[in-house]
């Protein structure tokens, strides 16, 4: 197999590096301005969606409260036909079944000495972080890899820019 030749780097020098770094941390205080910018204005967008929003909001939910009332005080009316067909929409009433749980340490507990592991859900995930404690062997034994690599990090010092 031939030997393939790693590309000269475009940077020469550290000062050069250094450049890249100032200009790097120049262009993310300028991109977090940008973004502070932008959340502001969506702040105000929001805020007088929310102030425009509300009155519409509360006629709502008194139109609604006001029609449950009428189909409450009219309930028998709806013994034969469970919904009422108007040509804007329609109302009326469902079966509605909730399970109340008192106590969910007692009602598991239930559950499983009655065998009704069907109404339990589990969810398993593995805890990389605890995993990668191990030692390789163990961690092997159960059917992963600890993968060691080296991974390339810079930190711009944003005091230092902002004072120069």
């Amino acid at each position: 197999m031939a030997r393939v030749r790693m590309a000269e780097p475009k940077l020469q020098s550290y000062e050069e590096a250094a450049l890249h770094l100032k200009e790097i941390g120049e262009l993310e205080i300028a991109l977090t301005r940008i973004e502070a910018d932008m959340n502001a204005k969506i702040s105000d967008i929001k805020l007088q969606a929310s102030l425009e929003a509300e009155p519409i909001k509360a006629r709502i939910e008194l139109l609604a409260r006001e029609l449950k009332e009428f189909a409450e005080f009219h309930k028998a009316d709806f013994a034969e036909e469970r919904t009422r067909v108007f040509p804007w929409g329609q109302f009326g009433f469902r079966k509605s079944t909730k399970i109340v749980i008192r106590s969910l340490k007692n009602t598991l507990a239930a559950l499983k000495a009655r065998g009704m592991h069907d109404c339990i859900i589990v969810e398993e995930r593995i805890n990389r972080d605890q995993l990668k404690q191990y030692p390789e062997d163990v961690i092997a034994a159960v059917g992963a890899v600890k993968h060691v690599e080296d991974a390339f990090w810079y930190e711009v010092d944003h005091e230092k820019l902002q004072e120069a």
